[in-house]
């Protein structure tokens, strides 16, 4: 008997894009439901008592959200605090890999917060339609990554 590979359950599908507003944002609810673990995820990783993998997690799908909306043009990072913060998530990532401590450094925490505002500024104009594109193609993304499939220069696999 043949083993069948398990194809990867993506969460959006072209058809949710489609069916997404190409003219208003997404739905106030939802929005505060994602920024809202997005801070307390930064939160805990600032000063909780012991940050684990979810926390690390929804703050680092902030950051990649982020660098797909530069990716797709929708908008741009001028003061490159994009990097910054993508550099300083994978560094808390791997040293939380090796043993340490799921912590950001006083820089790191800055980039990474300010990637958020920022995240969370467009996230209240953009319209819905572009946001679920930005969610789906990142997805993809951090799936291929995961593969080692067409890496590029920047990317990092860190998985805790």
């Amino acid at each position: 008997m043949k083993k069948h590979k398990t194809q990867p359950k993506f969460r959006y599908t072209l058809i949710d894009e489609m069916c997404a507003s190409p003219t208003e944002p997404l739905p106030e609810a939802w929005r505060r439901t994602q920024l809202t673990s997005m801070w307390d995820g930064l939160a805990q990783i600032e000063s909780g008592e012991h940050p684990d993998r979810f926390d690390w997690g929804i703050v680092s799908d902030c950051v990649n959200f982020s660098e797909q909306l530069v990716l797709m043009g929708e908008t741009e990072d001028l003061d490159g605090l994009l990097n910054d913060a993508m550099a300083v998530m994978a560094e808390a990532g791997h040293r939380c890999k090796a043993g340490g401590a799921l912590r950001l450094s006083g820089p790191g925490i800055q980039s990474v917060r300010a990637v958020l505002e920022d995240y969370a500024e467009v996230s209240a104009v953009l319209p819905a339609r572009t946001m679920i594109r930005c969610h789906r193609l990142t997805e993809r993304r951090v799936i291929e990554i995961l593969k080692s499939v067409n890496l590029k220069k920047n990317d990092q696999v860190v998985m805790l």
